[in-house]
């Protein structure tokens, strides 16, 4: 643990001063207008009262808070080892910057979550009499449906934000108060980048929050897959094939997310406590492998608007009104899962 080293013993090399600061510099811009732009279109949506625009909403304001913090991760990474640790930039880098990144990624990974059980239930207002019993062997449709509503998914959005910011806060806050004053000569020491005893509980926690988010996006995308081979061997499902395939297209693109951004980060976490000792060059190997993989983690919200396109139909047709004076006939597919109004608030 931390405890057996000095905090002399940690120190950064290029790939931390240079590259580091290199990746979250060309991610800030991309990030930031990518999701402003996400945002604009949102608002132009406002009427539209449905689950999915919530779960969007809701991502977007993620990605926008994580994205802001990135010019500070870039400096920190940059000159942060030559703070002192009671210094503005590094308490603003350990404390603010911190919460914001924990908070935003863990709200994102819930949510992803959720909008695939909400894309999952959405099959019960489309589907087919003999599809609906199939689902409702598994689920009861009104557990299904509730993920569909947009007044239960817009209180459901809040109490994740703010259970997620307290016990943040709280870990955040047990961190300063046991911090002694030993430790606290550089910003870019043992007691920032690894924490005491307190962090790694609270590590542990996230990481099981993200395998059981995880596990449920998975277990979804295979009961669904499982469902539709079963219904296509039995009867013909050519007219609501495109919402089928439009739903098991979407999770499995959240799947793909959560396995390409988050997975690696939440298997290196235990690792990286596990492996913790003595020796220094090991530390800092460990101590880097780990802030990459978070950089990994902060790319998907610059890329989300992409994703964003590739899930939301009225995000898309939407994007087109923008380039063209009305929005292509092609582009009016009614069978979209998407395109569906869902009762008023």
């Amino acid at each position: 643990m931390a405890s057996m080293t000095t905090p002399e013993c940690l120190q950064p090399s290029l790939a931390t001063t240079v590259a580091l600061p290199v990746i979250y510099s060309l991610l800030f811009p991309a990030g930031i207008l990518g999701n402003i732009l996400a945002a604009w279109i949102f608002s132009r949506q406002a009427f539209t009262k449905r689950a999915q625009y919530i779960y969007l909403v809701n991502l977007v304001t993620a990605n926008l808070l994580v994205c802001s913090t990135m010019p500070f991760l870039a400096v920190y990474f940059a000159i942060g080892y030559q703070w002192t640790y009671n210094s503005l930039p590094c308490r603003i880098a350990n404390h603010f910057v911190t919460l914001i990144i924990h908070v935003s990624k863990y709200v994102t990974i819930i949510i992803l979550c959720l909008t695939a059980l909400g894309q999952y239930g959405t099959l019960n207002k489309h589907c087919g009499a003999q599809y609906c019993q199939v689902v409702n062997k598994n689920f009861r449709r009104c557990v299904l449906e509730k993920f569909c509503q947009p007044k239960f998914a817009k209180y459901l959005c809040i109490t994740i934000w703010l259970a997620v910011l307290c016990i943040t806060v709280i870990a955040i806050a047990y961190k300063v108060h046991a911090k002694t004053m030993e430790e606290s000569k550089k910003c870019y020491s043992i007691s920032v980048e690894v924490g005491d005893s307190a962090a790694m509980i609270s590590g542990f926690l996230a990481t099981a929050c993200f395998f059981v988010s995880f596990t449920t996006v998975l277990w979804s995308y295979y009961s669904l897959t499982r469902q539709l081979s079963k219904i296509q061997k039995n009867t013909c499902i050519a007219e609501k094939h495109l919402i089928y395939k439009t739903v098991k297209r979407n999770i499995l693109v959240i799947q793909m997310i959560l396995i390409a951004c988050f997975l690696p980060y939440h298997i290196f976490k235990p690792l990286f406590y596990v492996l913790l000792n003595g020796d220094c060059l090991r530390l800092n190997y460990l101590v880097e492998i780990k802030n990459f993989l978070i950089c990994t983690a902060a790319a998907k919200s610059s890329l989300d608007p992409v994703i964003i396109f590739l899930l939301d139909t009225t995000f898309k047709k939407s994007l087109y009104g923008l380039f063209t004076k009305s929005t292509p006939e092609h582009d009016k597919c009614k069978a979209d899962i998407f395109i569906e109004k869902t009762t008023e608030m």
